[in-house]
């Protein structure tokens, strides 16, 4: 009986055992069906990346080719650029009532210009004018008062802004951020209300707030008098202008400055015959500067 019950068990324990290893044996195989999935998708995978890596390095080559060609263009369009005669006719001041008569001849010789204009809020026809005809509206403070805007960085920035604000309720046109500072960025006024450094301070937070600042290589000498005489003015234009590809000229448009407006006509004439062609100022322009921005960094 003890033999039998022996017998019984150990048949018991061979068929549990076999049961487990064919256990074990299905699951090696699935395990090895697996990982050969897993390689066979690793490797698709992987071919794939390959690819991928490929494909990028194709674009990577395109790329460099292309903007290769874009920077050889560039370099050739600025060097292009260097030799080409731009005339930058500016305004200064206004508007006033020699506005009109300006913008008559600017239209008459297919002329655009900058004015760099002031805060004159019976003249608000003027300046939507000015913008609607295609010529380029800049900042030259508000209040053109030297003792307030040059008595502290904040109130020349606050007097700028405040033009800003004026011209886009006017034009409904954003600013520019463009200026000229009134007097030129090397004026010693504003040391008296504002100290030595008045200017430098300035300049670096207009910059640090992106604007640009334009002085000229180019003046009409129309400030040098009440009423300068028509002649002179043009004769310092064109005489100026031939010792520059880029002429930022100097003019003013206020209320005694007849003779400027008489003496346009003569000076874009003058400058066609040098080889100019006018444009308007913006902040991509070439700077024309007393004191280069660069040099306070």
């Amino acid at each position: 009986m003890s033999t039998k019950k022996s017998n019984k068990t150990l048949k018991i324990v061979q068929v549990a055992l076999f049961a487990i290893l064919i256990f074990c044996i299905s699951n090696i195989a699935i395990a090895e069906s697996r990982v050969i999935k897993v390689k066979s998708e690793n490797k698709n995978l992987s071919k794939q990346i390959n690819e991928i890596k490929n494909t990028n390095q194709k674009l990577n080559e395109e790329n460099q080719k292309l903007q290769s060609s874009i920077d050889e263009k560039k370099s050739s369009y600025e060097e292009k650029m260097k030799n080409v005669k731009i005339a930058y006719l500016t305004f200064d001041d206004g508007p006033s009532k020699n506005t009109l008569d300006i913008l008559k001849t600017l239209k008459e010789y297919n002329v655009k210009a900058t004015f760099f204009v002031n805060g004159h809020e019976e003249l608000t026809p003027l300046y939507k004018k000015i913008a609607e005809e295609g010529h380029a509206l800049a900042n030259h403070t508000y209040s053109h008062n030297y003792k307030t805007i040059y008595s502290s960085v904040n109130n020349f920035e606050n007097d700028i802004k405040k033009l800003d604000n004026f011209l886009t309720q006017i034009t409904g046109k954003e600013p520019t951020h463009v200026f000229r500072f009134p007097g030129g960025s090397n004026n010693t006024v504003s040391r008296k209300y504002g100290g030595k450094t008045i200017m430098k301070d300035i300049i670096k937070q207009m910059d640090k707030e992106g604007y640009v600042y334009f002085d000229w290589n180019v003046d009409s000498t129309d400030a040098s008098a009440f009423r300068q005489n028509k002649d002179k003015i043009v004769s310092s234009v064109i005489n100026q202008s031939k010792h520059t590809n880029k002429a930022v000229v100097l003019m003013h448009d206020l209320n005694p400055k007849t003779t400027t407006v008489q003496a346009l006509p003569e000076i874009i004439n003058g400058l066609k015959a040098q080889g100019f062609v006018f444009d308007v100022i913006s902040k991509n322009s070439p700077q024309t500067q007393f004191i280069k921005v660069n040099n306070l960094k």
